[in-house]
């Protein structure tokens, strides 16, 4: 029988987590599954954080406040078990909301460069989360590729796929292509001490 992702039990342990996610993340979330699931889709989505003690309005998120991080992963999790989606539209959801994110769209407007983006890096993560850190390691444009790193963000696995739609986009908007690749070549979860995901293109 395959493990429970989520119960009242996982969620009050989850929301036990400290930092905070922007209101953003939540209003991507819901935007992303409206567009693939429609109304039905994000009701099932709210009748069962309701249920699991966790309730979120989507509609009445505000963008720019915070709210506790523990809920940002309840939310993923509710969309991965009751639409049946598996880490890959995770990834897709998370990859979807740089391409709509204001702030995201503001940055790029100095993040015309990998270098710039090493300087920077630090400062866009913060207008997400109130806890972890985002590095720029090393890269190399002649062979198109980026290692990156978010340290002291070890909170579910589900984020690790999350991260990988995320970061892929964002090197993928800087650069200006059309294909990219992001893959997590390290993990908390299985034995590393931070996250690191290689980029190419």
């Amino acid at each position: 029988m395959e493990k429970e992702i989520l119960t009242k039990e996982i969620a009050k342990k989850l929301m036990e987590i400290k930092g905070e996610a922007r209101g953003v993340n939540f209003k991507n979330d819901s935007e992303y599954v409206l567009l693939k699931e429609g109304e039905q889709g994000l009701k099932k989505v709210e009748k069962e954080l309701e249920k699991l003690g966790t309730p979120i309005n989507y509609k009445e998120i505000k963008n720019t406040d915070f709210y506790p991080v523990g809920l940002r992963i309840i939310s993923l999790l509710a969309i991965k078990k009751v639409l049946s989606w598996d880490d890959r539209e995770i990834k897709k959801l998370c990859s979807f909301a740089v391409g709509v994110s204001l702030i995201i769209k503001l940055y790029m407007k100095f993040f015309y460069s990998l270098p710039k983006m090493v300087k920077m890096s630090s400062k866009i993560w913060n207008e997400y989360f109130t806890r972890g850190v985002f590095k720029v390691v090393d890269y190399d444009e002649e062979k198109k590729w980026a290692i990156l790193r978010i340290e002291e963000f070890n909170l579910h696995p589900v984020f690790c796929c999350c991260l990988e739609g995320y970061l892929g986009n964002i090197i993928k908007m800087i650069v200006g292509v059309k294909e990219i690749t992001c893959e997590e070549t390290k993990c908390f979860f299985k034995g590393e001490k931070n996250h690191e995901f290689l980029v190419k293109w």
